[in-house]
């Protein structure tokens, strides 16, 4: 007879799985713990992996699966003698399947204010022992680590189980154990002190993911694509709820991530920001959300069909109403009242999605390149005004220094080379992605118009010479903020005292690539 072995913390579809492979295949069970009561309580015959080994359970349940019957039987090679003849000395039975998931470890320390001391306790040993082991031998076993191959596994046993399907469950078991193992890296190197925590990026970088969705294609039809998750509690994008429209592409994931990045800088005023390939064309704040989007929409409705609209506050039937009135792939709210709600549904194919945390990102941003990926922390740097320098005659007035501000926020999320100008907190032009900043200053002018007189002007990078500021000045360009840095920052300056400019320099540089 077949022997299974069952050790199993999600117990999803484990005992109707183990009932069918009793009574339709013979085989027979060994568990241990809370599994090993599951399958007694459904009334199936299972051994108890103490009794199977003859040693008990010790140090709290510590140690249950690490003994030789159990590993014997996973390891042991059936088509080499001296492996055969060492089972049967030792009276060891091989083991034909082997199905083991592992302790909650990321659902516990998902779980607020959990002590290290509880976290530790949730780290498995023998499980990953056992799938690596049951893994390896695939040859002459199955392993399955997750419960959705139970099915395919006795589709297989109908008709003797493939070489190909253990391989490939050997496969998905290294995957999980690779995943758990980095989950506790990761919540060890955040548990340490700051003192004991090296400040730098660590020497070696893993990510692992589990497909979440298959999309159509990438940024054009001829590449594949798909949505991975990164462990095994949803955070970010994968807790998003959408209440409507089409299924998600790849351009429209990036774009809603660079979307909710952007609006992520605005929580205490209503506000709006409308994207196209990750560039904002209409960022507004209001009194009030529709406000902001009527705003952020008129401040170039020609790029905003087809956008992407990003809101910091629940969308109500005002701002929806006013969102129905143009063609756009995507809409993100936090929340979204139901008489808002049902005032979308006439745009049946608009994409609808509620992320409650539109402030939780990424810590560090992972981009790829030939032979290896770069990894750096994410730009989260909070933007205060009261650190910045002015460095010109004229003084910023208060009006003046609120709606730098709103332009350096804005700047930060615009494809350097990078400029905003704004006025009344909404943008009137952006220069993005250009191969020379004097070319993003003339698009944002030229956008602006005649707004320009009295706006202001946010650059992501220094100014390397004073022809910027000059051109500003001639668009009637108020004041201008920019990080500094430049061996020419003194033309600058002195070309915005002649025209008499504010000038304020954030220490701070913004490019985005």
């Amino acid at each position: 007879m077949a022997l299974a072995l069952l050790s199993t913390s999600d117990k999803t579809g484990l005992v109707e799985f183990a009932q069918r492979l009793v009574a339709d295949f013979g085989f027979d069970l060994i568990s241990s713990g809370g599994t090993a009561k599951a399958l007694q309580a459904a009334g199936l015959p299972v051994t108890k992996v103490s009794d199977y080994t003859g040693f008990p359970e010790i140090l709290g349940g510590r140690v249950k699966t690490l003994h030789p019957r159990i590993h014997g039987g996973i390891l042991a090679r059936r088509d080499v003698p001296e492996d055969v003849a060492a089972l049967e000395l030792h009276q060891i039975r091989p083991i034909d399947l082997v199905v083991v998931n592992l302790y909650p470890f990321e659902q516990t320390i998902a779980q607020p204010d959990v002590s290290l001391a509880t976290a530790i306790e949730q780290i498995d040993i023998g499980g990953p022992a056992m799938l690596r082991a049951a893994a390896k031998n695939y040859a002459h076993l199955t392993v399955l680590c997750r419960s959705i191959q139970y099915d395919d596994y006795l589709k297989q046993l109908q008709t003797g189980v493939s070489l190909n399907f253990r391989q490939h469950c050997a496969q998905q078991a290294f995957e999980h154990t690779a995943t758990y193992d980095l989950t506790i890296a990761t919540y060890l190197k955040s548990a340490q002190s700051p003192q004991e925590s090296d400040a730098t990026l660590p020497q070696s970088w893993m990510l692992t993911g589990t497909q979440l969705q298959a999309l159509r294609y990438g940024e054009n039809p001829h590449q594949p694509a798909a949505w991975y998750q990164t462990g095994t509690t949803p955070t970010g994008w994968a807790t998003a709820v959408k209440l409507q429209g089409k299924e998600l592409s790849y351009n429209n994931l990036v774009d809603l991530e660079a979307a909710r990045r952007l609006i992520a800088e605005f929580t205490d005023t209503p506000a709006a920001a409308i994207l196209k390939h990750t560039n904002p064309c209409g960022v507004a704040l209001g009194t009030t959300l529709v406000e902001a989007y009527q705003k952020a929409f008129n401040a170039d409705s020609v790029s905003a069909f087809g956008g992407i609209v990003a809101l910091n506050q629940t969308l109500d039937v005002p701002t929806a109403e006013a969102l129905t009135q143009t063609f756009l792939e995507c809409i993100l709210v936090p929340s979204c009242e139901p008489e808002a709600e049902a005032v979308l549904k006439a745009k049946s194919k608009l994409r609808v999605l509620v992320l409650p945390d539109l402030q939780r990102g990424t810590a560090q941003t992972v981009k790829s390149i030939a032979g290896g990926f770069l990894v750096q922390a994410a730009d989260e740097a909070v933007e205060c005004s009261t650190q910045w320098q002015v460095v010109t005659e004229a003084q910023p007035t208060p009006a003046q220094q609120e709606e730098l501000l709103f332009a350096w926020k804005v700047c930060k999320h615009v494809k350097s080379n990078a400029i905003v100008v704004s006025r009344d907190r909404t943008t009137l032009g952006v220069g993005a992605g250009q191969m020379n900043r004097v070319g993003s200053v003339k698009i944002a002018l030229e956008q602006a118009e005649e707004k320009s007189h009295g706006a202001v002007l946010a650059s992501d990078g220094f100014f390397p010479f004073d022809d910027s500021v000059r051109t500003a000045a001639a668009a009637g360009i108020g004041a201008i903020v920019q990080p500094g840095g430049s061996l020419r920052d003194q033309d600058s300056i002195q070309a915005a005292n002649e025209l008499g400019l504010v000038m304020v320099l954030t220490g701070v540089r913004h490019f985005l690539h």
